[in-house]
């Protein structure tokens, strides 16, 4: 059965849908330049209690700030974006986390970190993930296993995106909104469905 985690959670509401719905795990980002951005109180306001796998995203925190953002916000793992990406995969893993280790789907032969999980996301210059973009899915077989699917997805196109990928996991954040950095909880439900279907 498919993992998945719905990342880009803003609200109680989203979390709740998730979980709900049979998620896996729920993401929180800690960008200041995303939609989808919490502080790291509200992170950890959100996070308290939630009975699946919780992961903060961070873009080019150093370690330490990296490390500091999983204990203010009492969350399960992490999922680095940026320049110190490796070497916070590096000491998430030393501690015992859980950890997505994001990857762009053209560069695959890129060395990752062995206690982390590759997450393929649709290749952007401009932003680290959330791009609503799909990519050419059979690229993925070039991936090392475990991995996780991610970059356009939602419920119109996981199922597809799993039979051509055979990914260990799938992530979606902005397929599954109402609007950008709300969710729209018909959609979380039917993502989770379709995906833990197939």
């Amino acid at each position: 059965m498919t993992w998945v985690k719905v990342c880009g959670v803003t609200t109680r509401e989203a979390v709740d849908a998730a979980v709900a719905a049979g998620a896996d795990a729920v993401g929180f980002v800690s960008h200041p330049g995303s939609p989808r951005y919490l502080s790291l109180d509200a992170i950890g306001e959100l996070a308290a209690d939630v009975p699946i796998t919780t992961v903060v995203l961070t873009v080019d925190l150093g370690v330490a700030a990296a490390m500091t953002a999983v204990e203010a916000t009492g969350v399960d793992g992490i999922q680095p974006y940026g320049p110190n990406a490796r070497a916070v995969v590096a000491a998430a893993g030393d501690r015992g986390l859980f950890v997505l280790h994001p990857m762009r789907a053209d560069s695959l032969r890129q060395l990752g970190h062995d206690r982390a999980i590759r997450l393929l996301d649709t290749p952007d210059d401009s932003v680290h993930g959330g791009t609503g973009r799909t990519f050419d899915w059979s690229l993925a077989s070039e991936a090392p296993a475990p991995f996780v699917l991610a970059g356009g997805l939602g419920p119109e196109n996981v199922q597809a995106a799993i039979d051509v990928a055979s990914p260990w996991g799938v992530d979606a954040s902005t397929g599954l909104e109402a609007a950008p950095g709300i969710k729209d909880p018909g959609k979380v439900t039917d993502f989770v469905r379709k995906a833990k279907s197939t």
